[in-house]
């Protein structure tokens, strides 16, 4: 199944249920930060997020408990290759100064993600 980008909202309702594993959308609704959105807000998103794909439900009666099937770390493979496709020309040499010149990363950390590259390339 091809993984969709997540909008911002859609984003952190799936971060609060990765988190939970399962819930009913009260149980997201408590995880998000003040001011809560509204019952139907997060209702909405839930089901537009499972449209997408990335959450399934279990009905009790007319109760839903909600669970991801699309896993944080493959979203997290599938945003950072756009990440680094869309604003890095796929290169990650590029990716990794960009962030030591940001000041995000030190030279150190920098070091280590290239060595770390390496030994994946070499395998």
């Amino acid at each position: 199944m091809e993984i969709r980008e997540l909008t911002k909202a859609e984003e952190e309702i799936m971060q609060v249920m990765w988190n939970l594993e399962k819930a009913f959308v009260k149980n997201v609704i408590e995880k998000l930060p003040e001011p809560k959105p509204a019952y139907n807000t997060v209702s909405t998103i839930i089901r537009i997020l499972e449209q997408k794909g990335f959450i399934d439900h279990v009905a009790y009666g007319k109760t839903y408990e909600y669970f991801p099937i699309i896993s944080r770390d493959d979203y997290r493979k599938f945003a950072s290759s756009k990440l680094m496709s869309s604003y890095f020309g796929g290169s990650l040499k590029q990716m990794v100064s960009f962030f030591v010149n940001e000041e995000k990363i030190d030279l150190k950390e920098a070091d280590e993600i290239m060595k770390l590259m390496e030994q994946v390339k070499d395998e």
